[in-house]
């Protein structure tokens, strides 16, 4: 408890540490959930009997209601309160629970957002477990202790303000280099923990990125091709691993 209270409590990480713990126990219920009522509609009810279950698709007005809509919600009365009030333990804490909270729901259905469709059970929706594992890697350097950018600290003078641009900068274009590479999630999770984002710029680019494009020859896309490929199946099984198998 003392172990708790030094670290997590006094340095201010309690409130990350319960979204964090709420975003991946959410995340876990609710795929556990879809993939239930996915189940159960693809197998009909034995005749006389009525299909359905403890829970089921929610629907308003005939309209079914997507769990990401909650989700916002959630995130939305969460920021709202955290902004108006800004209130001290244990309140803080709820409030970094109920975005925790949404923010699963929310990431859930992400390829909704971006192709705003139902691809939930497509190779489409699969970006979903994409974004998911990005927030999580994401929220856990936070957590741990690593600010965006990886700046911490007031400079205090005018040399010191001068080198933490001049970092940012260097930090930014390389992240930028990561991006054009095709690297969406090293990037990303390169803004938080600047390592990963320079390590993803030294290699090689997504064989079908901008940067693949206009800077590699014929020969080094064909290395690239056959890089990725253990890539993909690296990235599908960790797709599974997280999201479960269809």
């Amino acid at each position: 408890m003392n172990w708790f209270t030094e670290h997590i409590v006094d340095t201010g990480r309690s409130a990350a540490l319960v979204a964090m713990v709420g975003f991946i126990i959410t995340y876990g219920i609710t795929r556990s959930i879809t993939r239930k009522i996915k189940a159960r509609s693809a197998t009909p009810a034995p005749e006389g009997e009525e299909s359905g279950g403890a829970v089921n698709d929610i629907y308003i007005g005939g309209v079914h209601i997507h769990h990401q809509v909650w989700g916002i919600l959630l995130i939305l009365v969460a920021g709202l309160l955290e902004f108006r009030f800004q209130p001290d333990s244990p309140w803080r804490e709820v409030l970094a629970a109920m975005f925790g909270i949404g923010a699963a729901l929310a990431l859930d259905e992400f390829a909704l957002w971006l192709h705003l469709e139902d691809v939930y059970w497509s190779d489409e929706g699969r970006k979903s477990i994409d974004a998911v594992m990005i927030a999580a890697v994401v929220g856990l350097a936070l957590l741990v202790g690593t600010t965006p950018l990886g700046i911490e600290g007031n400079p205090g003078n005018a040399v010191g303000v001068i080198s933490i641009a001049i970092a940012v900068l260097i930090h930014v274009a390389y992240t930028m280099v990561c991006l054009l590479k095709g690297k969406l999630a090293t990037g990303l999770i390169g803004l938080a923990v600047p390592a990963l984002g320079f390590i993803g710029t030294l290699r090689l680019a997504h064989p079908t990125s901008f940067w693949a494009k206009r800077f590699y020859s014929p020969k080094k896309i064909a290395r690239a091709e056959k890089r990725y490929e253990v890539y993909v199946n690296r990235r599908e099984r960790m797709r599974d691993l997280v999201g479960g198998r269809e």
